[in-house]
């Protein structure tokens, strides 16, 4: 389906991500016989996945037709627009295209991978007209969470589509430029034939707050404190390292940056001129010297993160920074969705070892979120008008309550996507017309594996059921030659453990007994037998159908 004729007027929208979650965009534009990727984002994996961190979309749909995809155009810089770039370019082969801080975060990711040298990267100025393929391609600054977000415009044969990426309005962004109202004033009265928009804070009602509010809020919160402050904020929100450094000099203190990716953030920002106003940040190693009322700690680990530098604090293993009796740990960012319990753990060690926690629930001021309320979303489409509106960067809920919205905005038409969605946009017949399988991978061992692949599910099985692991030592007609060996991990322990193993040997004898003389002779027939019976006697005795590896010997 994704081999569209070059006769084909239609223009197409393809989400392979993001159109089911929050997290791993990836969204496809098909038009002429050609395809544009905008977008290629991570999401983390959550306490069902154990020992997994990275969960990247499955793209073979179109790494299949990579002949046809013009290019990779790259809305901005944060990890679920543009994590998955590394992992998956190398399936592409295509052009990349984004702005000069989203290429700056871009090329230490490719540099990491070894690609570097082997990706076209073209950056493109802010509010750049350029073409890829059969689109001509217009940006319009945006404020977000990030610098240089930008929202875009697709022109073709078929029409005009405004696809907004992620953004806010601010009056007062601070880091970055302005939203560009006068710009998207005019590609609304050109003529706009449908808005792809982001869905994330559809349910919140009014307008989404201000940077400076934040400012504020944290000028006067750190006049409370004489003990250390900590500020755990996502690592791309430039402008909140900015607005914490600040309110940290309006109280005589020093700002120190605690994990890489804040460094990381750091010198790619400087790169483009941006935190040019903020003073000049300690490093961890620096920080511990200062006294307790001179230093404002930022510290990566916001979602709950295990290797993250606050997860590291609350455990007493970070090589540099204590927290303790006395001190506070403010949190200037909102819970994902999935993270809950893990920040919980997190802030419940912090607070055993004295340190008080501060969160939005107890001062809204300290954080704003990057994405439109719904007063803000009315007003993009009463700048915009399209005639056709595709919620999108959001679950289910958020995509049919965004597409509700959008109708008492005069929207005429509103097609609620999922992943895999093949949605033509034509006015008046804007509909799915097909449907492509799609999935998520998962970075395991510096590969690439499905999520739903055996060994994953397996590894998720033992999570829960814990493993057993059985040794048979048999003759050639089969005949026990030694008494079977059980052990088994994470079922039962002590006793308990020792009464379970002599029940499995006993079972397995019974079980073995049991085969007919041809199937004692075939291993497999006898590894499924003691596999059966040992889970028959594990869910018998404690609830639980553990992974089981039976090992055969013959003599």
């Amino acid at each position: 389906m994704l081999a569209i004729d070059e006769r084909d007027d239609d223009l197409y929208f393809l989400p392979l991500g993001g159109s089911d979650e929050i997290g791993m965009n990836v969204n496809l534009y098909g038009y002429a016989g050609q395809w544009l990727m905008v977008d290629l984002g991570i999401t983390f994996a959550d306490d069902s996945m154990p020992g997994l961190d990275v969960i990247v979309p499955d793209i073979e749909p179109i790494a299949k037709h990579r002949d046809r995809l013009a290019g990779l155009l790259l809305t901005h810089g944060h990890e679920d627009h543009i994590g998955a770039v590394p992992h998956l370019w190398p399936r592409l082969r295509c052009p990349i295209y984004c702005t000069p801080f989203t290429a700056s975060l871009v090329r230490r990711k490719l540099d990491d991978a070894g690609l570097l040298g082997e990706v076209d990267l073209h950056e493109v100025p802010l509010g750049a007209n350029f073409v890829v393929g059969p689109f001509e391609i217009q940006l319009i600054n945006q404020t977000h969470s990030i610098p240089e977000p930008s929202a875009v415009v697709l022109r073709c044969g078929a029409g005009t589509v405004v696809h907004t990426g992620d953004w806010k309005f601010d009056p007062t962004p601070f880091v970055g430029e302005p939203t560009d109202f006068e710009a998207l004033r005019a590609v609304g009265d050109e003529g706009v034939l449908a808005l792809i928009g982001d869905s994330t804070n559809v349910f919140e009602p009014g307008s989404t707050g201000s940077e400076a509010e934040v400012r504020m809020a944290l000028t006067e919160i750190f006049d409370q404190y004489n003990g250390r402050i900590a500020v755990s904020c996502f690592a791309s929100n430039v402008a909140r390292l900015e607005s914490i450094a600040l309110a940290a000099a309006a109280n005589d203190r020093q700002t120190a940056l605690i994990g890489r990716s804040l460094w990381r953030m750091h010198d790619a920002a400087r790169e483009n001129g941006y935190l040019a106003d903020a003073p000049r940040f300690v490093s961890e190693s620096d920080a511990g010297f200062f006294p307790e009322d001179k230093i404002v700690l930022i510290c990566t680990g916001s979602q709950g993160e295990p290797r993250a530098a606050l997860s590291r604090i609350a455990d007493g293993s970070h090589p540099h920074i204590t927290l303790g009796e006395g001190d506070v740990c403010i949190y200037s960012s909102r819970q994902i969705p999935g993270n809950e319990r893990a920040i919980s753990r997190v802030q419940n060690k912090l607070a055993a070892r004295g340190v008080e926690i501060f969160t939005t629930e107890d001062h809204p001021g300290v954080h704003v979120s990057g994405h439109p309320a719904r007063d803000d979303l009315a007003r993009m489409y009463q700048l915009v008008r399209p005639r056709i509106a595709v919620p999108v960067h959001g679950d289910a809920r958020h995509l049919r309550e965004h597409a509700r919205l959008a109708r008492t905005c005069q929207v005429p038409e509103a097609v609620v996507p999922s992943n895999g969605s093949m949605i033509r946009l034509r006015a008046g017949a804007a509909a799915v017309v097909g449907h492509i399988e799609t999935g998520a991978l998962t970075v395991d061992g510096g590969r690439l594996v499905p999520l739903g692949s055996p060994q994953i599910q397996a590894r998720r099985h033992m999570l829960y059921n814990g493993a057993a692991s059985v040794t048979l030592v048999l003759d050639k007609a089969g005949k026990l030659r030694a008494d079977p060996v059980v052990s088994f991990h994470g079922v039962a322990e002590g006793v308990d453990e020792e009464d379970l193993e002599d029940d499995a040997i006993d079972a397995l004898r019974e079980a073995l007994g049991k085969l007919s003389a041809a199937d004692r002779r075939d291993d497999e027939a006898v590894r499924e037998a003691a596999r059966r019976m040992v889970r028959k006697v594990v869910r018998a005795d404690h609830g639980k159908r553990p992974v089981t590896d039976v090992h055969v010997v013959r003599l």
